[in-house]
């Protein structure tokens, strides 16, 4: 029943009586007392000590009660008497606890209030305690800070009582001014808004002690001359000012707070959807209807006429009202029922199973709105079912909610821009919401929806059957998900719950939304796939060891950076058999080689698909499905890409795979193969490091190597292919790596490579019999192979080393900025000890002995965009393209002949070649290489010593 009382009217330009002011004061209180009592009420016996406790463990440091920090900490409550109710409290706490005069001791804290929910409506059992503790002005930084610290100690202390209790610490001129301490977190607003969070104050503070705000005793219709009002009533001793607190006016709600406090309303909306509706909504309102008064205004006017019952005051109540004189437009009907909706879940009264009676004003005060809205009992049956609902329920409604969270958010949005206002919320804080909102809403490829934030309590199922779309008589490879079939041919008559492409993000979506758990009976029909329950029930238990569920969303740390991978999940062949193709070849087990990516005699990949699951810092949960081309290299590309951002921090990598078809082994090798390629690329937490990476798979070689930012790779399908690349020339000194399982018939590669050093040329050879096989590792890590006879041991290198010094004495002349290291050639023989393969150091063996035959010299001449052409020397005797044109290599070989005795057939080696820097006509190479150098001289005696055979 609402009060009335006989209304009060302040003329401050007749005079104010002191008694009306007191009067006016204690109209306030009562409600005040109200609200108190409701919100103590809704607690339960436990709970409720943290209510009765919480202005004396601020009005007093005491060590017995909770909360306490050191002796130094601030205390006193201006103004402040303790109950006996709190002083009963605290005996419960502590029976030695007993309250000391202070004497005349200045106090250190102005006011306690509580704010929100609390005492209202919308109060219910999970709703939280936002309390607003106000300190004096002039206490020091280091006070503060203690108070801080007492405020989390009191919260964890509530927390132990089931109550989630949020202390702000601030003082009252700081707010006036806008200088509060904020940044966004769960439960502050930042730099969001200022007058909003006002407004909600005044009209929803229940004063627990100290101070009472001055704002009471100014008239709404005075709030536009506010300051002028205060100064009369404190200057003028109408009111003793020590006794009151100010916070300041809220006349109207400025244009810039509407995009922040829209976007923070989106952010808190993501967990708490049906508050975040409300307050939306209603801040859009404010936006569309700036000649309204706000409904601070509204509550303070209704006391000032005499209302003073807490029903009829109650903030979600006004509210409401607001709301619904503004949606009565027809076309709005759908976000009146919207706003009806959320009213009803946030104050979670299920009418439908609840009795009224004379203690329960919640359910009393709601079943009277509910009968003036008309619902019928199908609708609260509905929304009293939450814990019923089902995955597709929760997802439209989801959409809906997303929709309209959106339609405000960007109305508010283009109202800032047309105004040209700037929004009253950082830029760091905009961007922070910005992400969050993206990580919660954002649709793209891959990423897993949360269908499920705080709708309903639970979507976990009792059953779920996944049905190869073959088995439905089509010819497609997807799949269909149902729930509770107790016989598969149901399938034709029950709703599909969701449609997929891939088994795998069927199963990944309904573990990340809670439809699958471990007590779930799982069905399954494979159509033409291979895959079974016992892979559905493995693959749980993979998704349960990577990630707990419910996903938390991430905090502010995390948002305050770019996104990044955490860790991966590798599901391998999922509902594949690796083996399929080799037993229809006959190809099952052919030889002794066990590696996954080159099995049996064959040689055969046994990774068929991937799909690959994400978790990143952003907590976001996406999936990459590959199943065409060469995946498992596609993969590892595109984990190398999300971890060039922040080597530091390489993602953890866990592998899954089904036990058929050595389905441990193909996981073991997959997990070792990805840890290896990361650990070269970004070892000591920083890369990506310049090499290329060589893996054998299927018969063939993929060499993995990053272009700046972007890894890439090269497919190589012979192994004299694989060798021809790696003589190519390189920008930068680029060592190769080779996989652990790689070339294992050529263990002599493998050793050159691991002895390789930047800004060198290197030697290394390995004699068998009359052969010798020789590579050259140039100064940035080509290799030139070939191979050769041996007639003297001694001497068999001495060509190609004078070759080699040549070269570089050449550059030493040309540039005085040629690495010292330059200066010689390094040899090295290639020996196998106990089945270990190592390059040992062999000094370089060339006394100037002279060899047989001529000294061979090559000039190379590029005319246009023809190929390079050379002029040979031997000896004194020159041999030019202008003079032999295509006769060149002939003339030299009759040349050399003539000048042999005895019709010797021993090789013709080139001791120098001299490159134009015009190589390639459209660059001037200042730098050639030393592998294009041997490159020509290798052509140029391969054409020498074949003419030499075959005209003599």
């Amino acid at each position: 029943m609402t009060v009335h009382t006989v209304p009060i009217v302040l003329d401050f330009d007749e005079g104010i009586d002191r008694k009306t002011l007191r009067r006016l004061r204690d109209r306030f209180l009562a409600v005040n007392r109200q609200r108190w009592e409701r919100a103590h009420s809704a607690l339960t016996y436990r709970q409720q000590i943290v209510l009765e406790i919480l202005p004396l463990v601020f009005h007093i440091n005491h060590p017995a009660l909770p909360g306490y920090v050191d002796g130094d900490c601030p205390y006193g409550l201006s103004h402040y008497q303790p109950s006996e109710l709190t002083l009963s409290a605290a005996r419960r706490l502590s029976r030695t606890f007993s309250l000391r005069d202070e004497g005349k001791r200045k106090p250190d804290l102005d006011a306690l209030f509580l704010m929100g929910s609390p005492g209202t409506l919308g109060h219910s059992v999970a709703s939280d305690l936002d309390l607003w503790l106000c300190h004096r002005s002039d206490l020091p930084d280091r006070g503060v800070q203690c108070l801080e610290r007492k405020a989390e100690q009191l919260s964890r202390w509530a927390a132990t009582l089931g109550v989630e209790l949020h202390v702000f610490v601030f003082c009252a001129e700081d707010w006036r001014a806008g200088r509060q301490r904020a940044e966004v977190t769960g439960e502050n607003c930042g730099s969001a808004q200022h007058f909003l969070l006002l407004d909600e104050f005044y009209r929803t503070s229940i004063h627990l002690a100290g101070c009472h705000p001055i704002w009471w005793l100014i008239p709404a219709d005075r709030e536009s001359r506010y300051d002028e009002c205060v100064r009369q009533l404190v200057g003028c001793r109408f009111i003793p000012g020590e006794e009151y607190i100010d916070f300041g006016p809220v006349p109207a709600i400025p244009e810039e707070e509407f995009l922040g406090a829209g976007v923070w309303q989106l952010y808190k909306g993501i967990d708490a959807p049906w508050k975040s509706i409300l307050k939306l909504l209603l801040i859009e309102c404010y936006a569309q209807t700036g000649g309204q008064p706000l409904l601070s205004s509204v509550f303070k006017q209704a006391v000032f006429l005499g209302t003073t019952d807490a029903d009829e005051l109650d903030p979600y109540v006004l509210l409401y009202n607001r709301l619904e004189s503004w949606l009565s437009d027809p076309d709005a009907r759908l976000r009146l029922d919207l706003v009806r909706r959320s009213l009803y879940l946030k104050a979670g009264l299920p009418l439908t199973r609840t009795e009224v009676t004379p203690e329960q004003w919640r359910v009393r005060l709601l079943t009277q709105m509910v009968a003036r809205w008309g619902w019928p009992e199908t609708t609260m049956s509905e929304l009293d079912n939450r814990q019923r609902w089902r995955a597709e329920e929760v997802t439209v409604l989801r959409r809906t909610i997303v929709a309209e969270l959106t339609h405000s958010y960007r109305l508010l949005s283009r109202m800032a821009r047309e105004h040209g206002t700037r929004a009253a919320i950082s830029a760091g804080d905009i961007n922070l919401l910005g992400r969050k909102l993206y990580a919660a809403f954002q649709r793209k490829a891959g990423k897993i929806e949360q269908i499920n934030p705080g709708l309903a309590p639970s979507l976990a199922e009792e059953n779920l059957a996944f049905h190869h779309q073959s088995e439905q008589g089509g010819d497609g490879e997807g799949w269909l998900l149902y729930r509770d079939l107790e016989d598969p041919a149901d399938a034709f008559w029950q709703p599909v719950i969701r449609r997929s492409g891939n088994l795998t993000e069927l199963m990944v979506w309904c573990y990340c939304n809670g439809l699958l758990t471990r007590s779930t009976r799982l069905n399954l029909k494979a159509g033409h796939s291979v895959a079974s329950v016992s892979e559905l029930k493995e693959m749980l238990d993979a998704l349960s060891r990577f990630l707990s569920f419910p996903v938390e969303p991430a905090d502010r740390d995390a948002l305050s950076r770019g996104v990044r991978p955490l860790r991966n999940l590798l599901l391998i062949n999922v509902g594949v058999d690796p083996q399929a193709h080799l037993t229809e070849k006959g190809l099952h087990k052919l030889s002794a080689r066990h590696d996954s990516l080159g099995f049996s005699g064959g040689r055969e990949n046994l990774v068929i698909a991937i799909d690959q699951v994400t978790f990143n810092s952003w907590h976001e949960v996406s999936l990459q499905h590959y199943a065409a081309g060469d995946t498992l290299i596609q993969c590892l590309k595109n984990v190398l890409a999300s971890v060039v951002s922040n080597p530091s921090d390489i993602p953890d990598i866990q592998v899954h795979s089904h036990n058929r078809g050595h389905g441990t082994a193909i996981a073991r090798r997959v997990h070792e193969l990805f840890s290896d390629v990361l650990r070269q690329f970004f070892a000591g937490g920083v890369g990506p490091h310049p090499l290329r990476y060589v893996i054998e798979m299927d018969r063939r070689y993929f060499l993995l190597q990053f272009n700046g930012a972007e890894p890439g790779f090269i497919v190589l399908g012979s192994f004299g292919a694989l060798l021809e690349h790696l003589s190519l020339p390189q920008e930068q000194y680029l060592p190769v790596v080779f996989d652990r399982y790689a070339i294992p018939e050529a263990p002599a590669l493998r050793a050159v490579c691991q002895a390789s050093e930047p800004d060198n040329i290197q030697v290394f050879y390995r004699i068998r019999g009359e052969r010798a096989s020789i590579w050259v590792v140039d100064e940035l890590g080509s290799i030139s192979f070939w191979e050769q006879r041996v007639d003297s041991r001694r001497y068999f290198l001495t060509p190609l080393l004078r070759f080699l010094e040549n070269l570089i004495e050449r550059r030493m002349l040309r540039r005085s900025d040629v690495p010292a290291v330059l200066a010689g050639v390094q040899c090295y023989e290639v020996i196998s000890r106990d089945g270990h393969w190592r390059a040992d150091y062999r000094p370089g063996d060339d006394s100037g002995t002279p060899l047989p035959g001529l000294e061979v010299q090559a000039v190379g001449v590029q005319e246009g965009s023809s190929r390079v052409r050379f002029d040979i020397f031997c000896g004194e005797q020159e041999f030019t393209v202008q003079e032999y044109g295509d006769r060149l290599i002939p003339a030299v070989a009759h040349y050399i002949r003539s000048l042999r005795q005895s019709h010797e057939h021993y090789p013709v080696y080139l001791t120098d070649v001299h490159l134009p820097h015009d190589l390639d006509p459209q660059i001037y190479q200042q730098d050639i290489q030393t592998s294009q150098y041997l490159y020509y001289r290798s052509v140029l005696e391969e054409s020498l010593n074949r003419e030499l055979q075959t005209g003599r």
